[in-house]
């Protein structure tokens, strides 16, 4: 594809994006969920199917995580999805506390003191335990309610956590990994990335308007 070619597909690609509804990204977001339990009630996961579950869930956490802070570097280049950012970050919350919940109750079986051991012991269950501390005022403030209330400002500044959730999931991964699979190093690559590009100075409106 030519380069003089980019600002057209960009804008095909608003103009489609602008008539997907939001409710069909949750749609979407679920269905790993559903199949997830589809193959954990038909016995199709494996011989540690509290392993792959445990594993998939966080997996798909993270995945959303990396979805939703894509958002800002491709609006950037003038793909605007904005709009589709609140469910991405949701239902990304969503799979961390099920990979959570999972951890706790059929990993664990609800062995509080073992539980308590691993947060002293484990440094990557510090990691997970962090990253999902860390997105909890984030879920909680996604309504336009808590941006009208914390102002514009406030709440960009809060949401930014979400970033430390992201390096808290990268490094929970790495550590729980233990090896660097080609998986690993995906993620490690995209989470790193959009660090990166966060630290970058934005673009001023002089500088916007000429581009």
């Amino acid at each position: 594809m030519d380069a003089a070619d980019a600002p057209g597909l960009i804008d095909r690609l608003n103009g489609v994006a602008r008539r997907v509804p939001t409710w069909a990204i949750y749609s979407l977001g679920i269905v790993p969920f559903a199949l997830l339990v589809w193959g954990a009630l038909a016995d199709n996961l494996g011989v540690d199917p509290v392993k792959v579950i445990e594993h998939r869930l966080g997996e798909l956490g993270l995945q959303f995580l990396l979805a939703s802070l894509t958002i800002t570097p491709l609006r950037r280049l003038g793909l605007n999805l904005i709009r589709f950012r609140r469910a991405l970050g949701l239902l990304a919350f969503g799979y961390v506390s099920l990979h959570l919940m999972a951890w706790v109750t059929l990993d664990m079986g609800l062995r509080w003191s073992e539980m308590a051991a691993d947060l002293w012991k484990r440094p990557y269950v510090i990691l997970g335990m962090l990253g999902f501390l860390v997105l909890l005022p984030l879920a909680a403030t996604s309504s336009n309610a808590a941006i009208r209330k914390l102002g514009p400002v406030a709440w960009g500044r809060l949401h930014r956590l979400a970033y430390v959730a992201l390096a808290a999931g990268v490094l929970h991964l790495v550590l729980l990994s233990k090896v660097w699979t080609v998986e690993v190093m995906a993620y490690s690559g995209i989470g790193l990335t959009l660090l990166a590009l966060r630290l970058l100075p934005r673009p001023t409106s002089r500088q916007r308007a000429a581009a």
